[in-house]
């Protein structure tokens, strides 16, 4: 069974913007790079071609991961995501009950989960832990760092689609 790839429609929208931008535009930048690489000669010690050749192979592993994605994606429009229980796309408050302090994270999937930016990813263990949680209700996960202890203070609606 394939397995889907919850992302929001922002994210979605981000992923095949990104597609585009390497079939249509690098794509076609690597192709005049080697054919001028080519034009220097002898390619076995041209690292011109090399350099150009390496970046073909990484913008098409890039592509088909992309093509896979967007294959898989599950979109949600988070805006219409009720917040009553923490799940995709709510915006999750909690109180770290070791360190007495607060996170903010907004409940994203796998492709746009970044913790600087303030999102994780619903299958990252802690988003995993909150999935279906309400205001007040205790939330134990282990992370890389060990046991950790929140109470979900607050759910939000997202800000994003």
């Amino acid at each position: 069974m394939v397995q889907r790839i919850p992302m929001s429609l922002t994210g979605n929208q981000q992923l095949r913007d990104e597609l585009e931008r390497l079939e249509r535009v690098e794509r076609h930048e690597i192709v005049k790079a080697i054919e001028v690489a080519r034009a220097h000669g002898d390619l076995s010690e041209n690292a011109e071609y090399h350099a150009a050749k390496e970046r073909q192979s990484l913008v098409e592993g890039r592509i088909l991961e992309l093509k896979d994605k967007l294959g898989r994606a599950e979109v949600i429009d988070c805006s219409k995501v009720p917040a009553e229980r923490a799940v995709f796309g709510t915006v999750v408050t909690l109180l770290d009950l070791t360190t007495e302090t607060e996170v903010t994270y907004q409940l994203l999937g796998p492709e746009e989960a970044d913790v600087k930016k303030g999102s994780i990813s619903v299958l990252s263990p802690l988003g995993r832990a909150l999935l279906g949680k309400e205001v007040g209700d205790e939330v134990v996960t282990k992370t890389p760092g060990g046991i950790r202890e929140f109470e979900v203070v607050l759910i939000s609606p997202s800000t994003i689609q």
